[in-house]
């Protein structure tokens, strides 16, 4: 792997992670996290997401109205909320921190950009994880409140919105641009290191040649 390899993987994996923060934003703020369909009114569809509820009619206008308390909201719901804001926060900081360590940006302490790099990614990995998991756990938990057998068949249950997609596509693109720029950080630490070996053995080299011609030889006879 050359350095071109190394600072195009390094921009595969910004573009990446931006594209998967934008979609973490969007789901956060989306109220698209589930969506009910009345048997007894096709054209009205309510949606929910994590900071209010809204209502669809005749597929065009929609109301919405904010949670009135915060403490009768679920448990899922409550920290899905830390956790997506927690995500949203690391994955800009995470950015900032990638976009000084990367290739692009000259600096003469490699050193540091190899840290920033590092950090970066590893931030990138913690943010899609914290999308991952509050996603996961309101898919789950609106399968589990689906497939309730004490519920009646004839109360509406609630289903998957389209914001739970985008969670899974936006912890992808999250984890894997972090991995992606953390491979490349390491392959800097690597060349670094590579460079610094060859440099040793060529001093090791040299001094080796000049105390050889500086020595006597073995076949000079000292004449007085």
């Amino acid at each position: 792997m050359n350095w071109h390899q190394s600072t195009t993987i390094q921009l595969s994996g910004l573009i990446f992670s931006l594209f998967g923060w934008v979609l973490s934003c969007v789901t956060t703020y989306v109220p698209l996290w589930k969506s009910l369909n009345l048997e007894l009114n096709d054209l009205e569809i309510w949606n929910m997401g994590l900071w209010q509820t809204c209502v669809s009619q005749d597929g065009s206008t929609m109301q919405c109205e904010n949670y009135a308390s915060l403490l009768a909201l679920p448990l899922e719901v409550k920290v899905s909320r830390v956790l997506m804001v927690t995500s949203n926060g690391l994955g800009f900081l995470a950015f900032s921190l990638a976009i000084l360590g990367s290739n692009c940006l000259k600096t003469r302490d490699t050193r540091q950009k190899i840290h920033f790099g590092i950090a970066g990614g590893i931030l990138f990995c913690i943010s899609g994880i914290a999308t991952l998991v509050p996603i996961s756990w309101i898919a789950y938990k609106t399968v589990q409140d689906f497939w309730d057998q004490t519920t009646p068949d004839v109360v509406p249950r609630w289903e998957f919105g389209e914001a739970l997609f985008l969670g899974w596509f936006a912890g992808f693109f999250l984890m894997l641009g972090g991995c992606l720029v953390i491979s490349a950080a390491c392959f800097l630490k690597t060349k670094k290191s590579s460079k610094r070996s060859v440099s040793h053995r060529n001093a090791e080299i040299a001094a080796l040649s000049n105390r050889h011609r500086h020595s006597p030889r073995k076949n000079e006879v000292l004449v007085v």
